[in-house]
């Protein structure tokens, strides 16, 4: 009797012992970069499984509660099929570390990229520029700048991703970050998995407060293709326009204004255009172009409040002299903010705003990488860490981020400021203006030329060139003297 109880035991044993070997090997997977991932068979398969054998075994209850949910965190359903490599964000970055990727064979079927937006990662400084161009003045549209295009490149279209074997999620934001478990949350509510992690989420807009009416409708913001959509059918119809902010988001849709022959002002809080870049002189030599143009200025001038009408859309800007500037609609371009909440909340380093890497983009929690707009790294040239706001950085830094956690370089990301704007580049447009500048603006100013169209400024500190303006100059030239 005692005998047969035993064998019975053992029986029972190795049929617990071959269930649980085929829910491993179902439910778990183990893949390149220590990620675990779960498909099947759901909770519910699983207890049933373990009702089961319970009682065959004669257990009068499952195993612990603590047991059980330490498995639905095991293997819990996850959205992602691709789970070796995940992106987190659509933009410039995201495309040209998918290209990356696809060139170092480690795509297909490994990773997947999580976008905000609808549409596949595409060259965003086109929203500001040949997006907003008249109508009739042929206006870049998609599938015509999707990355990476910009560089020279291919042109990744949704069906590009498909063919490479890449996974993307459109149309989500990930508001939470396990590091523990190597999970991501998303505001739609589904868990996503990850192996190593590259966290490309840019940085949103600033905003007015919605106390002084910065949400009205009629009151436009640029970051996606969404927003730019609006802007375009505001511009359509209306006759006045007031941009607040006079730096780059500023002057791009000034001049674009001014080809839709829209009455524009732009007001901003210093004293000249492009204070944070340019110098005085520079700035009006700008601001007179614009002038010649139709663009009027309003220097050292603060916005009190937006005036909605009886509709409720904007209709006016009161500024704090005393000023009110009617208006059919408003773009507010006054900065932006890095996109880091979730990240910093579970718990890694943050420095400007932003998230802090190494030389190779690395994050303070192994396995996780940052790059472009959002990540804080070291500006190797000037022995500081910064973020860089500017599509070239963000290309540069996606190519050397997966090239390093592809461990075929190892050097660090040694990066020369490079920022560039073109204005007025729409058909039947006097003059076509594109301007570049490199390094950085610190020390005494040199000017050379006479506008028409070529001009330099040079900085000069300790005797060192530090940053170089071009109008209408070569950029190989200028790459090779910094």
């Amino acid at each position: 009797m005692i005998r047969g109880q035993h064998l019975e035991s053992q029986r029972l044993k190795k049929k617990l012992r071959m269930a649980m070997t085929s829910i491993s090997q179902g439910c778990l997977g183990l893949k390149r970069g220590g990620s675990m991932c779960c498909t099947e068979p759901s909770t519910f398969v699983m207890r049933d499984v373990f009702r089961s054998l319970a009682s065959q075994l004669h257990l009068n209850r499952l195993p612990s509660r603590s047991w059980r949910r330490a498995t639905l965190i095991t293997c819990a359903t996850f959205a992602n099929e691709n789970r070796e490599f995940v992106i987190v964000g659509g933009g410039n970055a995201a495309g040209y570390a998918a290209r990356t990727f696809v060139e170092n064979g480690m795509a297909d079927g490994k990773l997947c990229i999580v976008s905000k937006e609808s549409v596949a990662p595409y060259e965003r400084p086109a929203l500001t520029k040949a997006y907003l161009s008249p109508l009739d003045k042929k206006p870049a549209r998609l599938p015509g700048f999707h990355t990476c295009v910009g560089s020279g490149g291919e042109r990744q279209t949704p069906e590009w991703y498909k063919d490479k074997g890449i996974e993307v999620i459109y149309g989500t934001t990930v508001t939470g970050l396990d590091i523990s478990t190597q999970t991501l949350a998303t505001a739609s509510g589904s868990r996503l998995k990850y192996g190593s992690l590259i966290i490309a989420t840019g940085c949103s807009a600033s905003r007015l407060p919605d106390k002084i009416g910065g949400s009205l409708p009629g009151v436009h913001y640029i970051r996606d293709v969404a927003d730019a959509d609006l802007l375009v059918s505001s511009m359509q119809s209306a006759k006045k326009l007031v941009i607040i902010g006079g730096g780059y988001i500023g002057m791009e849709v000034a001049a674009a204004a001014a080809g839709w022959k829209i009455d524009t002002t732009v007001i901003f809080p210093e004293e000249h255009v492009m204070a944070r870049l340019f110098p005085a002189t520079l700035g009006r030599k700008y601001e007179e172009l614009y002038e010649e143009n139709g663009v009027k200025f309003f220097k050292s001038a603060f916005v009190k409040r937006l005036v909605a009408g009886t509709d409720g859309r904007v209709t006016a800007v009161q500024l704090e002299n005393g000023s009110t500037l009617d208006t059919d609609m408003v773009v507010v371009g006054i900065g932006a903010k890095p996109v880091s909440t979730p990240f910093a909340e579970a718990g890694l380093k943050t420095h400007a705003g932003g998230i802090q890497v190494d030389g190779q983009f690395r994050t303070s929690s192994p396995g996780i990488f940052s790059i472009g707009d959002v990540a804080a790294f070291p500006l190797k040239i000037y022995g500081r860490t910064a973020r860089v706001e500017h599509v070239d950085h963000a290309r540069k830094s996606a190519q050397h981020c997966v090239n390093a956690l592809l461990n075929i370089r190892t050097d660090p990301y040694d990066y020369l400021p490079y920022f560039y704007s073109r204005v007025f580049e729409y058909e039947g447009s006097s003059r076509k203006v594109w301007w570049q500048f490199y390094g950085d603006n610190v020390g005494e100013t040199i000017e050379v030329g006479d506008f028409s169209p070529k001009y330099a400024t040079f900085w000069l500190e300790s005797g060192k060139l530090k940053g170089v303006f071009l109008e209408s100059g070569s950029s190989e030239k200028t790459r090779n003297r910094i």
